[in-house]
């Protein structure tokens, strides 16, 4: 890109004003005050803050513009460094008010005394003192001397002014004013005071009909650092005095931090109107782009969604480039970015500490971080690392909280990260692992571990912060130590852990990862990107999304990214009721090496053998999975006990389905898994339901509070449905009809095709009990129908015909799909003993009291 001169970027203040219009609102609110005389005779201060490059500096300008018609205005810009001298900043001030009208005969005296201490070699003329001709009482008392130097004491230029001055009143106003008539007396220290004080008088004898409007910006250049200490709490002592003098108008003071003068005298509370520039909205970025002429669609949107709604950002691209071939990733496009990243870095920085820019750069690499995160870095590099070093760099503008941390403006920070070396940054994010990996897991023997707490131990520690794993996770990313197989084992102790918001954003940064570093992007890191995907949507629910994301391919199972891949799509196909291709895939990844993949494919595949009524083949499956259970974790365990007691449920042997659910707790409990035990809330308000309905129904809200917040809509609709049942047989019917409706709602958001034949069957038994036999059958024989063709649940299509003959009821289709029921059912002893079981079930559920046979 070729240098052009700064001059070029200036534009930004003559291009079109947008947005603001709570800034607006805000000064026509003050304004409104001073117009009215709501205001106490005291000063006013709008104080506008945001990052560098916000646009207060436009703002401001507008503000002037805005101000009402008559009323003077003034700026003060403390970026230019002589602005920042009292007696200069006076003396800008003066000459801009004067020009609107203002007479300062006091303050031209008083400065000119003080004009002379400062050059005591000097003396007063039009050459040597500012504003001579612009003052109507010095040029008198010059010109009455016929052109000789004078001298400026304060008595000689009183007797001076006497002299020469016509008008009665003026004369006697400044031969009785007080103040003038001590400045001989007064030390240096004291004299520059004396001048702000008469500035302020004669602009407040000025403005009694016609206020004014003062502008003062970019503050921090005044006072440099946020937490002020030192000789930076005394930088603008003179700038305080002045301001509480300014009582007949607004001032309007712009900063990339929050004025904190209260804290110096509380007098300041409630004089002080604060109002945060944020950044752009999306439609007034395009309003600036498309008025600077920035017109290709395309473009547009990647500039406005680049910028991050900083004004200086969208100016900074207008002025050094314009549209690029859109396949150019490395040649003017970015060349272009990383200049406008300079650029951007530099107004970020300009009137930061000299000797905290280090840090900053430091910390850019850390993307979010605390005190520890701080201490940690600043203790290994030999910066400081001390309480005031924190409170100053945690108080900068571009400084925004990130839960209970802290982050950059992400401009800053991507702009910060590409300062340093890639061996640099390489450091920096293994210090930062490290520094997350130590807060991220407990030992389960600390009692450190609370809240949502984990399932599965890393080298025996327990997940205990979700935001320090996501963070660790990040990390060891950037560091290229992590492999597939090890992302998904830690997103694996996340969910189970119940941190599945830590998990997403596991997937998002592996996301992030492989666009923006194409060249380290593997096989396996993109295959391992598919399988968090899939499993995200699965968590949900959501099964045909899940199934667009698994298409049907030749599932490799040979790596342990392969294999967890493909329990992934047998997952998919599972809740969407195609159970044989489910299966198959279960199979395959069964006889594989992977002991992860294969706990996960055995239990499932177990889960479809007693779905599909093969209890004895489940049983099987379950006693080798026991055995890699025990090489794992608790959890594993409870799953394996869990399954056993679904398989006894499903056999309608509720006092053994009990004992195993008892067991299955106690698994969960001891290995802390949250998802674990949520699941279980769920199963145990279903086996309620048979038993003790009003206790299901307290079980199953208790559980819907859990299973909301993970978001798993079939776990959701199992709630419902359960509540349901309960209802059921409490006769509580306009209950169980509403719960029907969550549970059938829930389901069909969550595709669960044998889940919402279930609650259909269990509805038949409410339509029969109301004395609706035509719906009942109906519904009976959908519900048959649906688990049929999902290939599940074959003692369910027995309960659905010993209800019909119950309530006397033949009905062909539903006889036939018995048939083709029984052989397919492995019973736990013997089929008239699981028939028996059933009937019981069925009448109990219809109201008929004792079972027929």
């Amino acid at each position: 890109m070729a240098i052009a001169p700064r001059f070029r970027r200036v534009a930004a203040l003559q291009r079109e004003f947008v947005d603001r219009e709570p800034l607006l609102a805000a000064f026509e609110e003050e304004i409104e005050r001073l117009r009215t005389g709501a205001a106490s005779p005291a000063p006013r201060i709008l104080n506008v803050t945001g990052v560098g490059g916000i646009g207060k500096s436009r703002l401001l300008r507008e503000l002037r513009v805005r101000a009402p018609k008559g009323w003077r205005t003034a700026t003060l810009d403390l970026q230019v460094p002589a602005m920042r001298q009292q007696e200069d900043a006076l003396a800008v001030l003066r000459a801009e008010f004067g020009g609107q009208g203002v007479r300062f005969d006091r303050f031209d005296i008083a400065y000119a005394v003080l004009w002379q201490r400062i050059h005591p070699h000097l003396r007063i003329s039009r050459e040597t003192l500012p504003f001579v001709e612009e003052s109507g009482i010095l040029t008198e008392i010059i010109d009455s001397v016929a052109g000789l130097p004078v001298f400026g004491t304060g008595l000689g230029l009183l007797k001076a002014a006497e002299k020469v001055t016509t008008d009665a009143r003026r004369r006697f106003r400044i031969r009785h004013d007080e103040t003038l008539s001590s400045l001989d007396d007064l030390p240096n220290a004291e004299i520059v005071d004396a001048v702000t004080y008469l500035f302020a008088e004669d602009l407040r004898d000025a403005s009694a009909a016609r206020p004014y409007v003062l502008t003062i910006d970019t503050y921090e250049a005044l006072v440099p650092a946020p937490t002020r200490s030192g000789r930076t709490q005394l930088a603008d002592v003179w700038l305080r005095d002045l301001v509480a003098q300014l009582d007949r108008g607004l001032v309007v003071i712009a900063g990339r931090e929050p004025l904190r003068w209260d804290v110096y005298d509380t007098d300041w509370h409630g004089l002080i109107r604060t109002c945060p520039v944020d950044g752009l909205p999306m439609q007034a970025r395009l309003a600036l782009l498309g008025s600077s002429g920035i017109v290709e669609e395309r473009e547009l949107q990647r500039l406005a969604a680049a910028s991050a709604g900083l004004p200086f950002y969208l100016h900074l691209a207008v002025d050094t480039g314009g549209p690029l071939p859109e396949g150019d990733a490395t040649g003017p496009r970015l060349a272009q970015a990383a200049a406008n990243q300079r650029e951007i870095l530099q107004r970020f920085l300009q009137h930061v500490a000299s000797d905290e820019v280090r840090t900053l750069e430091v910390l850019g690499v850390a993307r979010i971080f605390g005190v520890e995160i701080f201490r940690a870095l600043t203790a290994a590099l030999q910066l400081p690392g001390h309480v005031t070093a924190w409170e100053s760099i945690s108080s900068y503008s571009f400084v925004y909280p990130a839960g209970d941390q802290l982050r950059f403006h992400q401009l800053m920070a991507a702009a910060l990260r590409d300062r340093l070396s890639e061996p640099a940054r390489l450091e920096l994010h293994r210090l930062v692992h490290a520094a997350w990996a130590a807060r991220a897991f407990e030992d389960p023997e600390s009692g450190g571990v609370t809240g949502q707490e984990a399932s599965r131990t890393v080298d025996g520690r327990m997940l205990a912060d979700p935001v320090a794993f996501r963070e660790m996770v990040f990390h060891a990313l950037q560091v290229g130590e992590v492999s597939g197989t090890d992302l998904l084992d830690l997103v694996e102790v996340a969910v189970r852990g119940g941190a599945d918001g830590a998990a997403g954003g596991v997937l998002a940064d592996l996301r992030d990862f492989l666009r923006d570093n194409p060249v380290r992007v593997t096989p396996e890191l993109t295959e391992t990107a598919r399988v968090l995907d899939v499993e995200t949507v699965l968590r949900r629910g959501e099964a045909d999304q899940a199934l667009e994301l698994t298409p049907d391919q030749t599932w490799d199972a040979s790596t342990p990214v392969g294999a967890r891949l493909a329990v992934a799509a047998g997952q998919a196909r599972r809740i969407a009721g195609q159970t044989s291709a489910a299966l198959e895939i279960y199979n395959l990844v069964w006889s594989g090496d992977d002991d992860t993949a294969r706990m996960g494919a055995g239990l499932w595949a177990a889960d479809l053998h007693m779905c599909q009524g093969r209890f004895l083949d489940a049983e099987r499956f379950a006693t080798e999975l026991d055995v890699i259970a025990e090489r794992r974790h608790p959890e594993a365990r409870g799953d394996v006990a869990r399954l056993r007691h679904l398989a006894h449920r499903f056999a309608f042997d509720f006092d053994a389905s009990l004992r195993l659910l008892y067991e299955a707790t106690d698994h969960y409990q001891t290995a802390r898994s949250y998802l674990g035990n949520a699941n279980i809330k769920t199963n145990r308000a279903e086996l309620l339901a048979f038993s003790d309905a009003e206790l299901a129904i307290a079980e199953a809200r208790a559980a819907i509070e859990v299973q909301t917040e993970i978001g798993a809509q079939h776990e959701l609709g199992k709630c419902h449905t359960a509540i349901a049942v309960a209802s059921l047989r409490l006769g509580r019917f306009g209950d169980a009809e509403a719960a029907f409706g969550d549970a059938v709602e829930a389901l069909t958001r969550a595709s669960y095709r044998s889940g919402l034949a279930r609650a259909r069957l269990y509805r038949a038994a409410l339509e029969a009990r109301r004395g609706q036999l035509d719906l009942a059958q109906a519904s009976v024989r959908w519900a048959v129908s649906e688990l049929e063709a999902a290939e599940v649940y074959p003692t369910l299509v027995l309960a659905a015909g010993i209800a019909l003959r119950n309530l006397g009821i033949d009905d062909e289709d539903v006889t036939e799909a018995c048939q083709r029921a029984e052989p397919s059912i492995q019973p736990l002893t013997t089929l008239d003993d699981l028939k028996g079981r059933i009937d019981v079930f069925a009448r109990d559920l219809l109201g008929l009291g004792e079972a027929s046979r």
